[in-house]
């Protein structure tokens, strides 16, 4: 039987490796084991973060949803509770967009969802204040 050399594909295993550490502090981006373990765990952030990163835009866009609607004077929930009532269907991407860049156009979404609302019943009279 034929010997078998694996002296090629050990060198290109690690330089593969040494190579995607490139980068990377110290002993991580020059030592072989060092390196294998961090481009490993290096690959489960980017999985994780590519999940998380969904989540983390949705909450960005909510934020300047939030910002924008409060100057119109009404809040985030009040706000998509209104927009519901309407039946505007707008997802938050663009309503976060419309309210950094289009102004006058959330501002008319917010009129359309102050007037679909029902009557906040917890809401101070303006009779029993005076």
């Amino acid at each position: 039987m034929a010997r078998v050399k694996r002296a090629v594909n050990a060198q290109k295993k690690r330089r593969v490796v040494l190579e995607r550490a490139s980068g990377y502090r110290g002993q991580r981006s020059r030592l072989y084991r060092k390196a294998k373990e961090q481009v490993t765990h290096s690959l489960v952030y980017s999985y994780n973060d590519r999940r998380k990163k969904k989540g983390d835009f949705r909450k960005l866009w909510i934020q300047r949803i939030n910002a924008a609607a409060r100057a119109e004077g009404i809040t985030y929930n009040r706000f998509i509770q209104g927009l519901k009532a309407a039946g505007v269907e707008v997802d938050r991407k663009i309503l976060a967009d419309l309210a950094v860049n289009d102004a006058p156009a959330f501002a008319a979404l917010v009129e359309t969802a102050k007037a679909a609302l029902p009557e906040d019943v917890n809401a101070p009279r303006a009779e029993a204040t005076a």
